[in-house]
């Protein structure tokens, strides 16, 4: 998935980058609108993620010329300016969504996939299953040898992720900044204490373990070919 993001503010600029670079996207990174609108209407993006105050054009008149081009790209606007009559303006000048800063990254990455999903008309699995683990991503449940495994928020949506991307060594900084929404630090180990509890809920008792620590590289979740099965 190809997205154009079009910020001017440097470091949020950087930041969507890497998140969502980090995320599995290839991400594109304009910080003027007469720049992102050029390459908007040559190029081929699955979805285009616009501020709303930028140098040349602003993110309204990017997205008014492609809309009158007859391209029908998802469109995200990021904005500080909350008032209802600028959210109702990009909606009626065709936006697909708007997110007012400050954000979390989780919020803008789960919006971003809600997009691309309804662009593509993919529906999202709601249950997932690896060897013996099963997880309802509605009802937030997790089921392990058919126990049920209580967990927190944080806890849920590292197993989450990880599962989302189960065989994928995900480093420390992907996970920072998809379940914590920040910057990875090395000096702190929130990481491996949250990994360290998860693991204790989801593999302690159990023969099989899921979890997995890549050495310098980052934790894994995935199964024996045997034992692995998902839906």
């Amino acid at each position: 998935m190809r997205l154009l993001v079009a910020e001017d503010e440097p470091k949020i600029g950087i930041y969507l980058q890497q998140g969502l670079t980090e995320a599995g996207f290839n991400v594109d990174r304009f910080t003027n609108g007469t720049e992102a609108l050029q390459h908007a209407l040559s190029e081929a993006y699955d979805l285009l993620i616009l501020d709303v105050m930028m140098p040349g054009l602003d993110g309204w008149e990017v997205l008014q010329k492609v809309r009158l081009s007859g391209k029908d790209v998802p469109v995200l606007f990021l904005t500080a300016r909350d008032r209802v009559e600028d959210r109702v303006k990009g909606l009626e000048l065709g936006a697909d969504d708007y997110l007012i800063k400050p954000f979390a990254f989780s919020e803008l990455l789960a919006r971003v996939r809600t997009l691309l999903r309804r662009g593509n008309n993919v529906a999202s699995p709601t249950h997932m299953k690896l060897a013996d683990l099963e997880v309802d991503l509605l009802k937030r449940r997790a089921i392990r040898g058919g126990k049920r495994i209580d967990l927190t928020a944080k806890e849920f949506a590292l197993l989450e992720l990880l599962l989302r991307r189960r065989g994928e060594v995900l480093p420390k900084s992907l996970i920072a900044s998809q379940v914590w929404d920040m910057n990875f630090d090395s000096d702190t180990n929130v990481i491996e204490v949250a990994v360290r509890r998860l693991r204790a809920k989801i593999d302690d008792e159990f023969e099989v373990k899921l979890i997995q620590t890549c050495r310098g590289m980052g934790y894994m979740l995935d199964a024996p070919a045997s034992e692995s099965e998902s839906e």
